[in-house]
């Protein structure tokens, strides 16, 4: 793995500790809720920690196809 490469892995997933809550009119910590689990990845929902509105969402594609199996 040539640097490039290594520097942009480290950014390959986020996970939000604030963002601005509009009923809150501040940035409030959220919790991170798996809202769905897709074929194609999981859905989660991030959510104000003091009036539970929901400030976003998160769509983590898995690395690997899943395989079916009959």
């Amino acid at each position: 793995m040539n640097p490039y490469q290594q520097r942009n892995s480290q950014y390959k997933d986020f996970a939000a500790s604030e963002l601005f809550c509009p009923k809150c009119r501040q940035a409030m910590p959220v919790r991170e809720r798996l809202l769905l689990v897709l074929p194609d990845g999981d859905l989660y929902d991030y959510r104000c920690v003091r009036c539970g509105t929901s400030l976003g969402e998160k769509r983590v594609k898995n690395q690997q196809p899943i395989q079916i199996v009959y």
